[in-house]
């Protein structure tokens, strides 16, 4: 399907590009999430005409995102989890405990911009996390992990 999209999308295209994607992608994912529309000559006519609103737009984003980057960066997360003896933890610490500990210390963050690449956290320790802001902003934060013996 063709599409032109309304804001960059990874591993896509940049925002005004006219690209062919998966027909289920497309209905399923850009389009009800407001990041793209058919292309078609209507769509594409009214794009250019909202062309420099979208660009403003999308570089306030960018502006807001880098600024909450910059204040983020280098930023230790500490959670507390019941952990046994020898350091393991009953259970684990996922990208929503985390995103929920980066919200109550004032950033805003959701668990879908958490990356946790080696997958659930189950070990006491300090463990390094990237938390994706935009998708040209990804911050290196450290979550340490405090055993609470049971």
């Amino acid at each position: 399907m063709q599409i032109i999209l309304l804001e960059k999308v990874v591993n896509v295209g940049n925002l005004g590009d006219v690209v062919k994607v998966k027909d289920g992608y497309a209905r399923n994912f850009l389009i009800p999430q407001k990041l793209a529309r058919r292309a078609t000559k209507e769509a594409v006519a009214e794009f250019e005409v909202r062309r420099a609103d979208l660009e403003k737009a999308a570089a306030e984003k960018l502006a807001t995102a880098q600024a909450q980057g910059e204040k983020m960066a280098g930023l230790t997360v500490q959670i507390g989890q019941k952990a046994g003896v020898d350091g393991r933890l009953f259970g684990s610490v996922t990208n929503a405990d985390i995103a929920e500990a980066l919200t109550k210390q004032g950033f805003k963050a959701e668990k879908a911009q958490v990356r946790m690449p080696t997958g659930p956290l189950k070990m006491v320790g300090d463990h390094p996390v990237q938390v994706s802001l935009h998708t040209d902003v990804v911050v290196d934060i450290t979550v340490s992990v405090l055993g609470e013996h049971a």
